[in-house]
């Protein structure tokens, strides 16, 4: 965040008048303690008229559910570590305001359920899925197929198959082959995804060569943004035009992740802007949030939308090649979103992929997880 008295650096001000401080690129050592989640009696009157556009919740609805979902991403670790080799998944029910986990085994059942989780009785473990996942990940998929990824819910491996492609021979081909392997069933998508770069801090724009994408998350001496917005030393300009920074690392396709170095100029800052929708959200974790529950996206296009985690690890078929490991959601984008911020509460989930429609008629995106984009070049996100 470069030092000049523009709305952007107010916020810096505001985080030092707040004791939270600053950091310039590349002085940190490390991150702070990450705080709780928020209580839900800060949950501002933008975000939930931004559930209520996107999610169709009322307030009191809406405020309900966050609460709900705090808790069930709290219990999801500790489930899933009583389930052990039983677990089958798990995800978030609306309906109830309950994580569910689906078990294997019914023995394990009555100690997750004291943890306060719902469980289900199936027959394929995660385990079983996963292997069948992986399978299909080293086959190379034709156009028509838009991605496939393990449905805990249906307890299967599910391929999206583009409508008007489903009786093509190539795709029915690896729609066989994929059975041949295991627990697998279709699904009918409208379009193929496509990534959201833009030709020509959370969510805030920046440029590098003739494309334009947004900022995911502040870590220590940069940020976190998308592989497919620039390769490795290609240079960055900052929202103003000034030069912001340089890509050391960035992956695309098999992954979708990247990290920017900036200048000495430009600040880090645990903040995830709302666009004037929502206050500008302070960053304090990273913890991953179940299926089901609600997230939301700040991009430089489309700016606040949100909408629900669909599914994980689900390989997505780009033109350019396969990405792996990304998670779904209902929430729509648009070009020049890519690489922005998606966030549930306060806590970091990860930096926009690509999907497809608009946020004019809806449409799905994916998200690569920013737990794996820390880990792979051994950065700390920035927290407050």
């Amino acid at each position: 965040m470069k030092r000049t008295l523009t709305p952007r650096a107010l916020v810096v001000a505001l985080l030092l008048a707040a004791g939270l401080g600053t950091t310039q690129a590349g002085s940190a050592n490390g991150a702070p303690a990450a705080a709780p989640p928020q209580d839900s009696s800060s949950v501002s009157p933008g975000l939930l008229e931004a559930m209520r556009r996107d999610l169709g919740l009322t307030a009191e609805q809406a405020t309900r559910r966050l609460r709900a979902e705090r808790a069930a991403t709290g219990v999801e670790k500790a489930a899933r570590a009583e389930a052990a080799g039983a677990y089958a998944g798990s995800w978030f029910e609306p309906a109830t305001g309950r994580l569910v986990v689906a078990v294997t085994d019914r023995a394990k059942a009555p100690a997750i359920r004291a943890l306060g989780a719902d469980t289900r009785l199936v027959r394929h473990s995660a385990a079983t899925l996963n292997r069948v996942k992986t399978h299909l990940d080293s086959l190379t998929a034709p156009a028509g197929v838009a991605g496939w990824y393990v449905d805990a819910k249906a307890n299967s491996v599910v391929i999206d198959v583009v409508s008007a492609q489903r009786t093509a021979p190539a795709v029915r081909a690896f729609v066989e082959r994929a059975r041949a392997a295991g627990p697998v069933s279709v699904a009918r998508t409208p379009e193929m995804p496509r990534t959201y770069a833009a030709g020509t801090v959370g969510g805030d724009p920046y440029y590098t060569g003739n494309v334009r994408c947004s900022i995911g998350f502040s870590v220590y001496g940069g940020f976190v943004t998308a592989g497919h917005c620039g390769r490795a030393g290609a240079a960055v300009r900052g929202w103003d035009g000034s030069a912001m920074g340089t890509f050391q690392g960035s992956s695309f396709p098999g992954d979708d992740y990247a990290y920017v170095s900036i200048h000495s100029g430009w600040w880090t800052v645990p903040v995830v802007l709302g666009w004037g929708t929502v206050p500008d959200r302070l960053v304090r974790g990273s913890a991953e949030a179940p299926v089901g529950t609600s997230i939301c996206r700040s991009g430089s296009t489309t700016h606040w939308r949100c909408g629900t985690v669909l599914a994980k690890n689900e390989t997505v078929n780009y033109s350019q090649g396969a990405v792996h490991q990304m998670t779904k959601t209902s929430v729509c984008a648009e070009g020049g979103d890519s690489g922005g911020a998606f966030i549930s509460g306060d806590q970091a989930q990860g930096v926009t992929s690509g999907g497809w429609g608009n946020c004019s008629t809806g449409g799905e995106t994916w998200f690569q997880p920013v737990n794996e984009i820390l880990g792979r070049y051994g950065l700390t996100l920035h927290t407050a």
